[in-house]
């Protein structure tokens, strides 16, 4: 059973920062895929961001330039550095790894940007 933890979200003015991070339990975090996924209110749950094991990344438009994702295989974790925030930011945030074919969530973290 592959556990995450997920840390970093909060309350930030529009055009501030802030970083996720998703702590992965299991040797083998290297080889996972990783993921952050977004779901405001009444809205369904978005790709934000990507990186996989090789280290390409990718990014949604509309955080394209602004974010950016990473990970610490020797930490078991996957970043994601939120800046230039925006009140359309505002939304739970999840990590997802795939590890041996299976998806793992983690329990999420709310981000809430003020104007």
């Amino acid at each position: 059973q592959v556990q995450l933890v997920e840390s970093g979200g909060g309350l930030v003015q529009a055009g501030g920062s802030l970083r996720l991070s998703c702590a992965a339990s299991g040797s083998i975090f290297s080889s996972d895929y990783c993921c952050w996924y977004r779901q405001a209110p009444g809205k369904q749950r978005d790709l934000v961001a990507d990186i996989t094991s090789g280290g390409s990344t990718y990014y949604a438009d509309s955080v394209k330039g602004r974010f950016t994702v990473s990970r610490d295989n020797a930490k078991n974790t996957v970043y994601l550095q939120m800046n230039s925030l925006k009140v359309e930011d505002s939304a739970v945030y999840y990590c997802k790894i795939t590890r041996a074919f299976r998806d793992y969530w983690g329990q999420g973290t709310q981000v809430t940007v003020s104007s």
